[in-house]
């Protein structure tokens, strides 16, 4: 288990995450986490899951329509 810190940042708070959990979630300064709520809590991700949900959506189109999407891409 990791501990973050909470600390005032102007007229806000932030947490700060250690070196080790940035390295494993492959971000670093100025990237985007979501923190995204669950049965258990919260869960930090770097992963968006309104993107994934629409990749998912524009995958089953393409599945769907892929004969029409082949002749179009002549």
């Amino acid at each position: 288990m990791l501990h973050l810190k909470i600390r005032k940042v102007g007229n806000s708070l932030g947490a700060v995450f250690p070196r080790e959990a940035l390295n494993r979630m492959g971000v670093s300064e100025g990237d985007e986490v979501f923190m995204v709520e669950t049965q258990d809590g919260y869960q930090i991700t770097p992963y968006d899951p309104e993107f994934d949900k629409q990749m998912r959506i524009a995958e089953e189109g393409m599945a769907r329509y892929r004969n029409a999407l082949r002749v179009l891409a002549k």
